[in-house]
């Protein structure tokens, strides 16, 4: 009784109907899912992956992969869980070939070029979660490129429970799913972040010292 109502309940999520109906193989409902999440996934990428032009391309493997495995999906968590867990493995996926080709270069995503997208970079939201407090002016588009940087040089699990935590708003249960963690992990793994992300944003805040390219540790 308490599986099928917990199954009653996944039913009232409108992704979750979606989905199924995707698994049947409508195509209608896989574009609107598509039309729901590209944006955020293709934001989620490109702060994980840092190019544009690769996220792009990445953003539609995710969705390929949400089509190829449609025929095993469970209506038994988020679909959003589901879908940052494909994304996530995605993403990982490319780092490690990247990290192979080393002579590849990605640069960072151009400043201007998100403006019509979910933003994930909210500063106030990266601040309050670093405990970080400007002691210095610093202009709109300033702070926008030294969190960016911020968090863009994390280690690739911190940057994406950051990511999943602070601007998806998943909790540590969703993360430890997409993560293959537990939750307890996932708390520490949030908490070292918060203080890589303390620690560079300060430096810059306090006495103009640039964020450093790498923060190592995961």
């Amino acid at each position: 009784m308490i599986a099928d109502s917990s199954v009653n309940l996944n039913l009232q999520d409108t992704d979750i109907r979606l989905m199924l109906a995707v698994q049947q193989d409508d195509a209608s409902a896989f574009e609107e899912l598509m039309l729901r999440y590209q944006n955020r996934v293709l934001s989620l990428l490109r702060h994980l992956i840092g190019n544009r032009d690769m996220a792009e391309d990445l953003t539609q493997e995710v969705f390929l992969r949400v089509f190829r495995a449609r025929k095993n999906y469970q209506p038994g968590a988020k679909f959003t869980t589901w879908l940052f867990t494909i994304t996530n493995n995605v993403a990982l996926n490319a780092l490690r070939t990247r990290h192979r080709k080393p002579e590849v270069q990605l640069g960072l995503s151009r400043n201007n070029e998100d403006s019509g997208e979910r933003k994930f970079l909210a500063e106030d939201s990266i601040l309050a979660s670093s405990g970080t407090i400007p002691t210095r002016h610093l202009d709109k588009l300033e702070m926008k490129q030294m969190v960016q940087l911020a968090v863009e040089a994390l280690g690739e699990r911190q940057r994406m429970a950051i990511l999943l935590h602070k601007f998806e708003g998943l909790s540590y249960i969703d993360i430890a799913n997409v993560m293959d963690m537990t939750p307890q992990g996932v708390k520490s793994l949030l908490c070292r972040a918060r203080l890589n992300l303390r620690d560079s944003l300060q430096g810059y805040m306090q006495r103009g010292k640039k964020v450093e390219s790498v923060i190592s540790s995961q």
